[in-house]
């Protein structure tokens, strides 16, 4: 049988502030300019969650991306939509809230759910222009 992928693309909105506490005001202001905004900021994230399999000799699928839609829902979106990350998601407590830190919370947390599926690529747009892309390694 083949090996195919099926991505479902989920929307939220959320904000934070990437700032490292360690460093000075002046370094986080140096390093993450607008993004250390003492005051926060948002975005509009879109994810994109890849599943692999072999398609299902009865129905033809992958996996259901409705069931995918409803997991990622109920374990992540719920947790992080109109939240603030720095402060709101207990999965995210005491991490900067990178987009690269936010998708690795992210894996940890759907990678069990969606067993006995396999979850192959996580993709996390932070703006238009920007994501980042994770493959479990």
């Amino acid at each position: 049988m083949p090996l195919l992928t099926v991505t479902r693309r989920i929307t939220f909105s959320a904000a934070h502030r990437v700032h490292n506490p360690a460093l000075s005001d002046a370094e986080n202001t140096r390093l993450f300019g607008k993004c250390n905004h003492p005051n926060w900021h948002g975005h509009n994230y879109v994810l994109e969650v890849s599943v692999s399999g072999e398609p299902d000799s009865a129905t033809g699928y992958v996996i259901d991306l409705g069931l995918v839609k409803r997991i990622v829902e109920s374990e992540f979106v719920q947790r992080v939509d109109h939240k603030n990350l720095n402060l709101d998601v207990p999965f995210l407590s005491g991490t900067n809230p990178t987009c690269e830190n936010i998708i690795l919370a992210c894996w940890r947390v759907l990678e069990p759910a969606l067993r006995p599926s396999r979850l192959s690529r996580l993709r996390l747009w932070e703006t238009e222009n920007n994501y980042v892309e994770y493959e479990g390694r």
